[in-house]
Formats: structure tokens, C-alpha cells, sequence
């Protein structure tokens, strides 16, 4: 995991109010909840009286009540009150679990996945989207994050996994990629054509006029827009779970249709589309060994795969940071 980052992991609606959420995250089992305002909290989901599940309680007055004894957890993990010592007994300060910052916005809440005293003031997102209306939904993977990741960073795959999708066309010869990387977050350009027999792909800096080209953003740790047209927008959070699973939310994102029923229609239409593509990618990926990416592997790489070790390297970098 990339330490000191704010990570995607819920979409808001998940999270109810009144009824606590266990959810497994990062290796963790987390405990989720609102509180008075609404606002998502979060502490691990382990009581440190006698180790039940947290997220089998209830909420009181915007805090989390232990199932098993009644204890009484604020929104920083620490226990208020201990009901067999009387609710107006001091609480030592040793009774706690650990808590974790949240930010919600553009219905989605994000934690922060390390050292308070550097939490930063917002996570990262693609704002423009706020423009467009979506549909969307969510799939769990039996990969790491990273492979899910790559997935969608990866253009030699289309012709083949998605022949009867968006890669028709049997378009295999690919040009570029090119690549940039500007405050993490990683663009690439890419031009798949058909082969004749007799072309040679161009190499990146043989490519001119490159940002005209089909494009992606993946922005670190976890989140990814694919640039289908001006007015359609594909959208993805991957969402770490444990070494071997992690969950993709997807979004489809449009502005063409604006009419209210139409527009569900099409909103609709376009991810039960982007449904049939993602299932597509999952059946090959989760087949990949091993389940989790790291910079060098026992692979063989092409140019095709440029995305793929840009990703690896500023991934090991940042991890490097911390």
C-alpha cells in the first residue's frame, strides 16, 4: 500500500444512517457509522474491552455503542463512557481504538490511510465530472488493487479480451504510448490500428500530435477516467480489501442526454455497457500470477506496456516516501 494517502472506499449511499458498517479495507476490518451531522466515522472494528465487532452495535447520539457491554465509542476511537463503572466514572485513557480520518464528497467517501499529522486537506478528484450525470456500480475482484489497476492502464489487451466490445476492429499494432506523469497523476496517449504486415509501431517520441489521441488518467492512489468523448466519461476507484481482493466501483458519466427519463435511460444503458466490458477484464485478470504487482516481477514487458511500468515505478516511489 502507498502510505499517507487518501483512498476511495465506499460510495456514500452504502453508508446508512443509524446502522453501522463493518467493511474490510487495507488488510483491516473497519467499523463505519455517522455521526450527529451525517458525517462518516470511522474506527477498526475490535472492541479493546473484550474483542467483539464494533459494527454489531448501535449508534447513539452519533457514536458507536459496543453490542457485547455497552461501552461507548466517540468519533476518535476513544471509549466515553463504561457502563458497568457508572456513565459518570472517568474512562482510562488506555480504553481506545484506533480511528481514521474520512472526507466525503461527489458521493463518495474517501479514508486516510496514515500519519495524522499529515493528512492533507482533501483527496484528489476529478471535478468536472460534477457536470455530467452517472449510473454506476461496483464488482469485487479476487486481485490486488494494483492488478486491477494495470488493467486499465493497459492497451495491448483490447483487440483481444474485449473482440466483441471496444476492441473490435482487430486493431493489435500500438503506437506509443505516450506517457507523462505531472503531481501524480499519470496521462498516456495511445493510437491502436490495424496491421498490415508491414508497419512498424511508432515509437512515443516518434508520435506527433499526441495529445489528439485516445487517452486515460490515473490519478494515485486509487482513481481512473477514461476520456471517452467530450460528453462521456467512464470512471473507476479501486478499492484495496486485502493482498488478494480488492472492489472496482465504476461510474459512466455523460452530458449528452439531459432530459429526465431519457437521461436515466441512457445513464442506465451506459452501465450495463460498462458492466459486460469490466466482467470481460475480470474473467482474464484474476486468472493473473501473482495477484499483486510490485516493480520488478518475472515478467517479460513490451513497449506496448509503457502505462503499466510508469505506474510501477511512481507507485514504488511514493511508497518509497513514507
Amino acid at each position: 500500500m502507498i502510505f499517507n494517502q487518501w483512498y476511495i472506499i465506499l460510495e456514500s449511499k452504502e453508508l446508512k444512517k443509524n446502522k453501522p458498517l463493518k467493511v474490510k479495507r487495507f488488510n483491516e476490518t473497519l467499523a463505519l457509522w455517522r455521526d450527529e451531522e451525517g458525517r462518516a466515522c470511522c474506527i477498526d472494528d475490535r472492541c479493546c474491552h473484550r474483542g467483539v465487532s464494533l459494527s454489531g452495535g448501535r449508534v447513539c447520539s452519533g457514536k458507536l455503542e459496543c453490542p457485547f457491554h455497552g461501552f461507548i465509542f466517540d468519533t476518535r476511537g476513544k471509549v466515553n463512557v463504561i457502563p458497568a463503572n457508572g456513565k459518570n466514572r472517568p474512562v482510562p485513557s488506555a480504553m481506545k481504538v484506533k480511528s481514521y480520518k474520512t472526507y466525503e464528497a461527489f458521493g463518495f467517501i474517501w479514508l486516510w490511510y496514515g500519519d495524522d499529522d499529515k493528512t492533507t486537506a482533501e483527496p484528489f478528484f476529478f471535478k468536472e465530472l460534477s457536470e455530467y450525470s452517472y449510473s454506476g456500480f461496483k464488482d469485487t475482484w479476487n486481485v490486488h488493487y494494483s492488478r486491477a489497476i494495470e488493467n486499465q492502464l493497459d492497451v495491448v489487451h483490447l483487440p483481444f479480451v474485449h473482440r466483441t466490445t471496444i476492441g473490435r476492429g482487430d486493431k493489435t499494432l500500438v503506437n506509443g504510448p505516450v506517457v507523462e506523469m505531472e503531481n501524480d497523476m499519470l496521462a498516456f496517449y495511445v493510437n491502436n490500428v490495424k496491421d498490415d504486415g508491414n508497419t512498424v509501431p511508432l515509437k512515443p517520441d516518434e508520435i506527433s500530435d499526441y495529445r489528439k489521441l485516445f487517452h486515460l488518467q490515473f490519478h494515485y492512489p486509487n482513481v481512473w477516467q477514461n476520456f471517452i468523448s467530450d460528453k462521456i466519461r467512464t470512471l473507476a476507484a479501486f478499492v484495496p480489501v486485502d493482498d488478494e481482493n480488492c472492489i472496482v466501483y465504476v461510474r459512466y458519466y455523460q452530458k449528452m442526454v439531459k432530459i429526465p427519463l431519457l437521461r436515466e435511460l441512457f445513464n442506465y444503458t451506459g452501465k450495463v455497457m460498462s458492466i459486460v466490458i469490466l466482467r470481460q477484464d475480470k474473467r482474464v485478470v484474476e486468472t493473473q500470477i501473482p495477484k499483486k504487482s510490485v516493480l520488478k516481477m518475472d515478467e517479460l514487458l513490451i513497449m506496448g506496456d509503457r502505462p503499466i511500468i510508469e505506474y510501477r515505478k511512481h507507485r514504488e516511489h511514493l511508497k518509497n516516501l513514507n
